[in-house]
């Protein structure tokens, strides 16, 4: 693995909330979770919704400050530090391109709002040919420098909301599903762009999602995300071809396959019950009430994440 850029370990993000009258419980939305990503890297983070993928990445980043944990950015732990210094750095995707843009700032002034706070131009002839020379990397026409959001399809957005993010010139950028929105064509362009503004300025990547087929085409390395746990992460490759984990294996095969012949073939394994509360997760694994291999063993204790080949690390007790 290539120099480690950011490591965060045993992060937790706990939510209090009231269960009660004068009672008062935690909902664990990150539950001390551990993991490295290299320098250049794409870290995908999967799971289903709630299991706080979302949080985890706005957490890392503290636009959500965690209950418990260290952050270390190259070597250097930030949980306490100024960000100011460090948003240059670290920059967010969000996933929804609707939602994420002010709409009523043009597109010149939503991109070149960090260029502004951060002093990053001598005059405004500069300004603007920073911000022209963003939009065309991202794809985008000149002629959108002045007109507003709501006159653009969700695909343009999100590249709005990109040219936003690499406006400060970041290292590490979480993409917060950004393609979740987008119909497939447009997130096929998207992925694209982002692989190769990866290879062009040596860009790291924390890229959440819940399609399995877009975290496998663009990710080096997988984390598996279930109700704050991190229960399996491992190569793409190692992970499509031998998960580990049960959860990792229901996941994997939920997805369509659209040939019928080989899809009526193949074994799924399905999930128990339903999700349980994040407020009063099962005792033992946190996967233990629905998984089909469930021993008595795993309803008392949870076992820690282990490594169980070289690179390929699982919280199942049976991997």
């Amino acid at each position: 693995m290539s120099e480690t850029l950011l490591e965060i370990k045993n992060l937790k993000k706990y939510y209090p909330v009231k269960t009660g009258f004068l009672k008062r419980g935690y909902v664990k939305a990150v539950d001390d979770v551990s993991f490295r990503i290299g320098r250049g890297e794409t870290l995908g983070l999967v799971g289903e919704s709630g299991s706080g993928k979302s949080t985890l990445g706005r957490t890392v980043l503290r636009l959500i400050e965690p209950t418990g944990g260290d952050i270390l950015y190259a070597g250097e732990r930030i949980n306490s530090l100024d960000m100011r210094p460090y948003r240059r750095k670290m920059q967010i995707v969000f996933q929804d391109p609707y939602a994420s843009l002010d709409p009523r700032q043009t597109v010149s002034d939503i991109i070149g709002e960090g260029l502004d706070l951060y002093k990053l131009y001598q005059d405004h002839a500069e300004r603007k040919e920073k911000i022209l020379s963003l939009m065309k990397m991202t794809g985008l026409s000149e002629g959108f420098y002045n007109r507003y959001p709501h006159e653009f399809s969700g695909g343009q957005r999100q590249r709005i909301g990109l040219a936003r993010a690499l406006a400060l010139d970041p290292e590490f950028i979480v993409c917060d599903e950004p393609v979740s929105a987008l119909d497939v064509s447009i997130q096929a362009q998207v992925i694209n762009m982002l692989e190769e503004l990866q290879k062009a300025r040596g860009l790291t990547y924390l890229f959440i999602a819940h399609d399995l087929a877009v975290v496998r085409h663009i990710s080096d390395r997988i984390a598996v995300l279930y109700l704050g746990h991190l229960v399996e992460l491992a190569a793409t490759r190692d992970l499509f071809r031998d998960p580990a984990h049960p959860y990792t294996r229901m996941l994997l095969s939920a997805i369509p396959i659209p040939d019928p012949d080989i899809s009526g073939k193949r074994t799924r394994m399905l999930p128990q019950g339903d999700i349980p509360s994040p407020l009063h997760p099962p005792a033992g694994c946190p996967f233990s009430s629905r998984c089909p291999l469930r021993e008595k063993a795993c309803e008392e204790a949870n076992p820690p994440l282990r490594e169980i080949s070289p690179g390929h690390f699982s919280s199942c007790s049976r991997a």
